[in-house]
């Protein structure tokens, strides 16, 4: 077979990548097709939100009727969600927010990282989309880290206690006419980071996935040594999946316990 690349399918892999990776409008699974961009819908139910459902419903019935409340000894699915619930609460909000905050914000960062985890996952099944490899819905993510750094602050500090946080001890005025602003614009910063990091690692990735295979469908028989290259990169997905998690979930809690100890 020839080697020379098929210029018709070459356009055929460039329009799939960038409408399931990078617009992702459409989705179809069992003969049913769904066109976001025409369909009747609300304007709030994207391709992306739709994963999100899916994924914040099978986390519901995992955890409320999977999950068996009961066993003394737990094994099976249950052992396995308790060592999550554990390892996020000991290693993530134990370790970066102290024992009380630790604990009494663990049910917010084990839900960020097991919903994180769950859509990044999702993204490797074939008939699914990725929800994380759009930025609306890592900013959607992202702004609940920022909406806690806000909120548990104020409740402890007060307002103008959290204002106060912002200003260095020990630093000459003039220089706090630089340092304030700065301190300030840090907060905002800190979840757009989040929010494209996340983004961008996991889109980055399924172009790359999807890149290979396609090679493989342009050039043909000569290509398939590309299979081996798409299967890498498909463990290396599975494995980025779960460490986007953890540092999305590391990194919010990090910034969370830098609003709650200033001082530290």
């Amino acid at each position: 077979m020839s080697a020379e690349p098929n210029v018709d399918k070459m356009q055929e892999v460039v329009e799939y990548i960038t409408h399931h990776v990078l617009d992702g409008r459409s989705w179809s699974i069992g003969g049913i097709h769904l066109d976001f961009a025409h369909a009747n819908l609300p304007p709030w139910f994207t391709l992306s939100g739709l994963m999100g459902m899916i994924g914040a419903g099978f986390l519901c019935w995992l955890y409320c009727k999977v999950y068996d409340q009961k066993a003394r000894v737990p094994t099976g699915v249950t052992n396995l969600l308790e060592s999550i619930v554990v390892f996020v609460r000991d290693e993530i909000c134990i370790a970066n927010l102290g024992k009380e905050d630790g604990r009494n914000l663990a049910w917010f960062f084990l839900t960020q990282f097991t919903l994180i985890l769950t859509l990044n996952l999702m993204g490797l099944i074939p008939v699914f989309s990725t929800a994380t490899g759009v930025l609306g819905v890592t900013g959607a993510l992202a702004f609940t880290t920022f909406a806690a750094m806000i909120y548990y602050s104020v409740e402890r500090y007060g307002f103008m206690g959290f204002l106060k946080n912002f200003i260095p001890h020990g630093v000459p005025t003039p220089v706090l006419f630089i340092l304030v602003p700065i301190e300030i614009l840090g907060i905002f910063i800190k979840s757009i980071v989040l929010a494209i990091r996340l983004f961008a690692n996991m889109m980055a990735g399924h172009i790359v996935l999807f890149a290979m295979i396609g090679l493989i469908y342009v050039y043909g028989a000569p290509a398939l040594p590309a299979v081996f290259g798409a299967i890498f990169v498909f463990f290396l997905e599975l494995l980025v999946a779960f460490l986007q998690a953890y540092i999305f979930t590391l990194l919010s809690a990090i910034f969370v316990g830098q609003v709650l100890h200033p001082e530290h």
